[in-house]
């Protein structure tokens, strides 16, 4: 009896291990269970272990996942450079450059404002701040914070005269300095700048810049390559360390507020998959199968810039999207491409005026889904950046910031999932715009 049951252990053991063995989604998937589970272990959620102890395990496990989104970081800036201008000088695309770059900024622009008005048309339906105790307000907000009766809408979009200057703002004035700075938007900007000028030379002028790029692009999918082995241990030191500083209580406080978001990306989720099976003629289904491991370490990451490598391979290799298409559009998405972030901003500010009983008007919505729209495609693709937009929306709306404590204890778990939402729509976009664009 004792080797029948070690033998079925050893079988069970070995088919478990062929089963996850090269699936990197489920060990994705396994790291993630075990991760928020070992963190809500030793968080406040049991109180079995001492605060202080807790956040000291907590900062030593999360740092393999530290480490891992460092790795990314190191190559993204050389990847993105060398992806959009090869994109533009050396891809299928290059002699349709200009159609390409209008149509990616017209999808982009209008999935964005579907999302904004999708999370405000959610928050309006559902109500969220209506369950909220007004006086879990207090200790947060200062009252002298609270809005007042007469509390108007400021005009914060910047004025006409001002345009001119925010448009200069945008252009790099020194490339180098630019791709030092990490700025993604200005080192986008630059790259299609010198890609387009690489087109107008003779091809055998242009070639030995494009095989030295060709070259970065292949010693980034190597180190990329190097750091996805490494996934698992990061996704579960990440979540662990997350579920251990907030715990459960903080999450079940605003659970309806959590609900809204979700159902709200739920929903735009289901656009995109109707744009993929009606415009891109893809089965939605394949689509998710295909993808599943870029949108799990997405939601792992909490960075649509940190799973940019594997997004463009899936796009290129498993969903047969042509590489000029890919290495435009997925760079691009990456920096302006947040339908999941300004969807979570009209949430969260119709959530907050709600709360603090604001009625922010029509005009107040349409500032909103303006705001939320120009912030959101100006922002990085990097963790916790949506909650600084935030704070800029609230108060162009007459909504005190400070009520961002009241939702900050569940903010990366909404991060997580609006960025796979965000990486979704960048592949949406490469699918759909391959097929458009012959």
């Amino acid at each position: 009896m004792t080797l029948e049951l070690s033998r079925s252990l050893v079988n069970l053991s070995s088919n478990l291990t062929n089963l996850v063995k090269k699936r990197l989604w489920l060990k994705v998937i396994i790291a993630m269970i075990l991760g928020i589970a070992f963190g809500i272990l030793i968080g406040p959620t049991t109180n079995l272990v001492d605060q202080s102890i807790a956040e000291l395990i907590a900062g030593w496990i999360a740092l393999p996942g530290k480490i891992f989104l460092l790795a990314i970081q190191f190559i993204i800036i050389p990847l993105i450079v060398a992806s959009v201008i090869r994109g533009i000088a050396a891809g299928e695309a290059s002699e349709d450059i200009g159609k390409l770059g209008l149509s990616t900024m017209l999808f982009f622009v209008a999935t964005t404002i579907i999302a904004v008005v999708i999370g405000i048309g959610a928050a309006l339906i559902i109500q969220p701040g209506a369950y909220i105790d007004s006086a879990l307000l207090k200790g947060i907000v200062p009252e002298t914070a609270m809005p007042t009766a007469e509390g108007a809408i400021p005009s914060s979009l910047p004025s006409f005269k001002e345009f001119p200057d925010l448009l200069i703002g945008l252009f790099p004035k020194d490339p180098l300095a630019t791709f030092v700075s990490g700025n993604m938007l200005q080192t986008v900007i630059s790259a299609i700048i010198i890609g387009i000028a690489l087109v107008a030379m003779a091809k055998d002028q242009r070639k030995p810049i494009l095989d030295l790029l060709g070259s970065i692009q292949s010693v980034c999918m190597v180190i990329v390559g190097w750091v996805l082995k490494f996934v698992p241990y990061a996704v579960f030191g990440l979540l662990a360390n997350i579920a251990a500083r907030v715990g459960i209580s903080t999450l079940l406080a605003t659970a309806v507020y959590v609900a809204t978001v979700l159902a709200g990306l739920l929903v735009l989720l289901c656009i995109y998959l109707l744009i993929i099976a009606m415009v891109g003629r893809t089965n939605p289904l394949t689509f998710l199968k295909t993808s599943r491991e870029v949108i799990l370490l997405a939601l792992s990451t909490s960075s649509s810039a940190a799973v940019m490598p594997l997004t463009m391979k899936t796009a290129e290799e498993k969903l047969g999207v042509r590489p000029g298409i890919v290495r435009f559009v997925i760079p691009l998405g990456t920096t302006i491409n947040m339908g999941g972030t300004a969807l979570y901003q009209g949430v969260a500010t119709l959530f907050l005026a709600q709360v603090f009983q604001v009625d922010i008007g029509v005009s107040g919505m349409i500032l909103v889904v303006v705001m939320a729209t120009g912030a959101s495609i100006g922002s990085p693709g990097t963790p916790g950046v949506g909650i600084v937009i935030l704070a800029t929306i609230l108060e162009s709306v007459g909504i005190p910031a400070a009520g961002i404590a009241l939702i900050m204890g569940v903010d990366r778990i909404l991060d997580m999932c609006r960025t796979s939402v965000n990486v979704t729509g960048d592949m949406a976009a490469s699918i759909t715009l391959d097929k458009l664009i012959k």
